[in-house]
């Protein structure tokens, strides 16, 4: 057995892309799903904007990849901004387009709001949008987790209380937010297996980009930037090259770390850019399928 196929061995991974807002994004997108494709993942998500605001968008992204790949096709569905009646008939359009596979959330407010406030005629959290699905149709449901503990909850055991819920309402796995520190991540799937959640818990890997974003995005949704971290992109402001080679090397070592400890499936946050992704995936030893 090759190196290659020893690290690839058991590995699973799914991507993560958002629907465009322009034609030049449009075609970094489908540049980006074409060569990611070729890794075989497990399945494709496509996120869903604060309120709705993507949800055609959303639709039309997920209705091509159905139509034109063989990839298992994940499209988030969240509470805000829509009725349950208006939910239901979202599911039942995915249905009927071949989709059986949504990622459920509650759903970020909408910019410049006082904060989340459930739609009077809608499911008021995750949890409810779980049940929700799984009474329109056998859908496989993937839902949020959150290492760090999500902004929202008044408590980390509450947090982990409730995603045992949303796992007992139906959902087969959780994706965790994104976090730096392979530590965090193994502390909360320890928790979460004494807590008596038996589903997989995928880490959600993101890819750094751009530091000052991704500081900017943990900070929004509480997750912690080590020190560390930030001192490796100190001074590459203007280094687009070396910017790109320090984050390859760090996601690498992130994955490599997770994998000695027995993690077997991870979802990448792709911001539709398939150069990072593809770059370690390689590092875990999966490689391009023929066609």
């Amino acid at each position: 057995m090759t190196r290659a196929e020893q690290l690839s061995r058991d590995v699973r991974v799914s991507f993560e892309f958002f629907p465009p807002k322009t034609e030049k994004m449009e075609q970094t997108l489908w540049r980006s799903v074409e060569r990611l494709k070729a890794l075989a993942p497990d399945f494709v998500s496509v996120t869903y904007g604060a309120d709705g605001s993507t949800r055609d968008r959303t639709h039309r992204v997920v209705k091509r990849m159905v139509e034109e790949t063989q990839l298992v096709t994940a499209p988030h569905l969240t509470c805000v901004g829509a009725s349950r009646a208006e939910i239901r008939d979202i599911a039942e359009a995915y249905w009927a387009d071949g989709v059986r596979h949504i990622v459920a959330l509650r759903g970020d407010p909408p910019q410049d709001s006082d904060g989340y406030r459930p739609h009077p005629d809608g499911y008021a959290y995750a949890l409810d949008l779980v049940a929700g699905l799984k009474a329109t149709a056998d859908f496989d449901i993937s839902v949020a987790a959150y290492p760090e503990t999500h902004p929202a909850a008044p408590s980390a055991e509450f947090d982990l209380d409730y995603l045992k819920a949303k796992i007992d309402a139906g959902a087969s796995r959780a994706i965790t937010q994104f976090f730096f520190d392979a530590e965090v991540y193994l502390r909360f799937r320890d928790r979460a297996h004494a807590r008596g959640i038996t589903v997989p818990i995928v880490p959600g890997i993101l890819p750094i980009t751009n530091f000052s974003q991704a500081a900017k995005f943990a900070g929004m949704c509480g997750a912690s930037v080590p020190a560390w971290l930030g001192a490796r992109f100190e001074g590459l402001e203007d280094d687009a090259e070396t910017r790109q080679m320090i984050a390859a090397s760090t996601a690498i070592e992130q994955v490599e770390a997770l994998r000695r400890e027995g993690v077997s499936e991870f979802h990448f946050y792709t911001l539709n850019r398939a150069e990072l992704t593809y770059a370690i995936c390689h590092a875990l030893g999966i490689r391009q399928r023929a066609a």
